[in-house]
């Protein structure tokens, strides 16, 4: 079938010269138009058309691909008349007619730069809001797994310290260690976030230091930011607002998302034990203590953080003195956080006006709550976001950190009523098997790491099943 090109064709002398499908080799992502007369345009970028009768259609510059039939199966998909969609594509595509609207991450966290950054990237206007005069981020060294290095750049993996290959776990006179096929990552908190922050600047984020959140409400175009930078009140406008600042969010607050429950994280650098080698991670269960637990990382062969997560602060205090002593360790100095709790998941999107926010990393718990730990987490948090803001909504990273949290919390639930005895005979029956798969399978991917370590132990099943009925008989 042919068309004759003795005049400037147009997409829609295109479709109504058409009567047949088109094969279109070679194009992997196409937009398409779905015209009443039932063929589709596919162009290499988006048409943007009104309707009306009869239907005009006006193309952007870009590749015309040529038209098929509305129910051509090649699309993948069914269409629907009158309204454009995109086949499912691996590249992010910002939001149409919204990219001259700017988006405020409000707090410099790990999980705001991120955030920032890779929405930089995908072509919106970005600014951080940074209430402090510069990035000066306390000491605090952190402990993730090797899933860390797929989701940083190369300068944020200058943050890394020191790398572990071993776990022993100490309870009550018996232990157990577990060697790791893929080491774990030491990261060093103070250099993390100068890394990220010079990141989402290459990237083409904006970075406003001494700006300090005071509220948020709707207006014409999307949200209206009051703040205060340099001592001065200011009135700023965005679309879109990213709420990045922490357990104690003030953009949550303001939003109408209710508080977050945290624990006390307290630190000591000490200078590292010689019976205990740089590449090896201590974890002691003192359930008398904390129903979480102690832990030794080493920094280097010289230095180690030693440090617990409690549930009341002076207690907390106390019980952590009385274990350095016991220890023989002497803090040369000290680190504290309050860690925020995951009790179920914490919706991440509002809808105030014709604006949207968003919370990302602490400020929407998105912290593994078996081990406290929320680097990586809070990243996947920050990666659902930006796919969010760059693909009109659309992702999937928020289903499978829900999935991931979930499991955490199931597991907790368990280990917080545990009782010395319980503790036991949990290093007990990590067997060689069982330990074999908590050293293939990072705490990251914890549905999988539960399910095979308990195909290799189902006498766990029963212990952690005692836990989580002794946690149902005391809150009844």
């Amino acid at each position: 079938m042919n068309v004759r090109p003795a005049r400037p064709l147009t997409p829609l002398r295109i479709a109504n010269s058409f009567r047949g499908h088109v094969s279109i080799p070679g194009f992997a992502s196409p937009r398409r138009l779905v015209l009443h007369i039932g063929f589709v345009i596919l162009t290499g970028r988006p048409l943007t058309y009104t309707l009306s009768s009869p239907t005009p259609v006006k193309r952007e510059e870009g590749k015309f691909f040529g038209v098929v039939p509305l129910m051509s199966t090649t699309l993948g998909e069914r269409a629907s008349l009158g309204r454009t969609e995109t086949v499912e594509s691996t590249e992010a595509q910002p939001r149409r007619g919204r990219n001259d609207r700017e988006v405020i991450v409000v707090g410099g966290s790990a999980a705001g730069l991120f955030t920032a950054a890779s929405v930089a990237r995908g072509g919106l206007r970005v600014r951080v809001l940074e209430s402090k005069p510069q990035f000066e981020p306390a000491p605090r060294t952190l402990i993730v797994t090797d899933h860390f290095r797929h989701q940083m750049g190369a300068a944020a993996r200058e943050s890394i310290i020191n790398e572990i290959r071993r776990f022993e776990l100490f309870t009550d006179g018996r232990s157990a260690q577990v060697a790791l096929t893929k080491p774990d990552l030491i990261v060093e908190r103070s250099r993390l976030i100068p890394a990220l922050a010079r990141e989402a600047e290459q990237a083409g984020a904006r970075l406003s230091f001494d700006t300090r959140f005071l509220g948020i409400g709707p207006n014409a175009r999307g949200l209206r930011l009051e703040v205060e930078s340099g001592g001065r009140r200011e009135e700023l406008h965005a679309g879109s607002v990213v709420g990045a600042d922490g357990a104690a969010s003030r953009v949550a607050r303001a939003s109408g998302w209710p508080p977050i429950e945290t624990v006390p994280l307290v630190q000591a650098i000490v200078r590292l034990p010689k019976d205990c080698p740089s590449d090896t991670t201590r974890v002691w269960f003192v359930p008398d203590d904390t129903p979480y637990f102690y832990w030794l990382i080493p920094e280097s062969p010289e230095r180690g953080a030693v440090g617990v997560i409690g549930e009341h602060g002076s207690d907390t205090k106390r019980c952590f003195e009385s274990f350095l002593e016991k220890k023989h360790l002497k803090p040369l100095e000290w680190q504290g956080a309050r860690i925020p709790v995951y009790r179920g998941w914490v919706p991440v999107r509002r809808q105030i006006g014709n604006g949207e926010v968003y919370l990302v990393g602490d400020a929407a718990a998105q912290v593994k709550v078996s081990t406290v730990g929320g680097i990586v987490t809070g990243f996947r948090g920050a990666l659902g976001v930006s796919q969010a803001l760059l693909r009109n909504g659309r992702t999937h990273e928020f289903a499978a950190l829900r999935r991931e949290l979930r499991t955490h919390w199931l597991i907790r639930r368990a280990l917080h009523n545990f009782e010395q005895k319980d503790y036991s005979q949990l290093v007990d029956l990590l067997d060689a098997s069982t330990r074999q798969s908590l050293g293939e399978i990072n705490r990251d991917e914890s549905t999988r790491l539960l399910w095979n370590v308990v195909r290799r132990q189902p006498r766990l099943v029963l212990l952690g099943l005692r836990g989580l009925l002794m946690g149902k008989a005391e809150r009844g």
